[in-house]
């Protein structure tokens, strides 16, 4: 198959598999189980996370396009909600109208988190943000993890292109004066400056490690080059 016949990836459809992952899971999760990569929630808090973070998203796809100093408390609020008596619920709502918002106009201009956008884009943003919390969901209850190889390999590419750009930009990591390679199904270069390490392994296990789920040391991970200071770069945050 050549480049120019390769099917794009609809983040909206795999978007509402991921959605119907994460709910399978919980009916097999103890509310209670402690999340391993969110080490202060339990799963019944890691579900009202995800449950506000659809709803957020829908409410700034429904936002105008604005400047870029728009002040946050004109834009939704991004606050957990309570955990509810009925997370499960919960978050099946919050993700059917997620979608229900996506179908209404896909091209209908909107607040991203890069400025301008369209609601198409929240497709594609939601889509990472469930599979790394259906992870974490499977984690805590010690279930396997799923997920397609061309999302994941797509939400490595979302850190480097939109996540942690937004984070530089918003002062919560300083820019970052070197790079590092990471090699998985592509080669990818994280930060701005001449690579000093590179980190190979699956595209999930590097995914992990920007999400900060995992260290340099996790299984499956072989780093070359300077340790030491692609350790301290991976550290910092990288994504919210």
């Amino acid at each position: 198959m050549s480049v120019d016949t390769i099917v794009p990836l609809d983040h909206r459809a795999a978007l509402a598999r991921t959605q119907a992952t994460f709910l399978a899971l919980l009916r097999h999760v103890e509310p209670t189980a402690r999340v391993p990569g969110c080490p202060d929630w339990d799963a019944a808090h890691l579900t009202a996370h995800l449950t506000g973070v659809h709803r957020w998203a829908a409410a700034m796809s429904r936002t105008a396009p604005g400047a870029d100093d728009v002040p946050d408390d004109d834009l939704p609020d991004d606050a957990d909600p309570p955990v509810a008596p009925d997370a499960a619920q919960e978050y099946r709502a919050a993700a059917a109208d997620l979608l229900a918002v996506l179908d209404e106009d896909p091209d209908r201009p909107c607040r991203t988190l890069t400025g301008a956008g369209r609601r198409r884009d929240w497709a594609r943003r939601q889509l990472h943000e469930t599979l790394v919390h259906t992870w974490d969901l499977a984690d805590a209850g010690g279930l396997p993890r799923w997920g397609p190889p061309e999302v994941v390999a797509d939400a490595v590419e979302e850190v480097l292109d939109t996540l942690h750009p937004r984070q530089v930009r918003l002062g919560r990591t300083p820019a970052p004066d070197i790079g590092v390679e990471l090699l998985g199904s592509r080669r990818w270069v994280l930060g701005d400056g001449p690579p000093v390490a590179a980190v190979a392994g699956a595209d999930a296990d590097l995914l992990r490690l920007l999400w900060r789920r995992s260290d340099l040391s996790g299984a499956g991970l072989v780093v070359t080059g300077d340790a030491a200071r692609a350790t301290e770069f991976l550290a910092g945050r990288l994504t919210p």
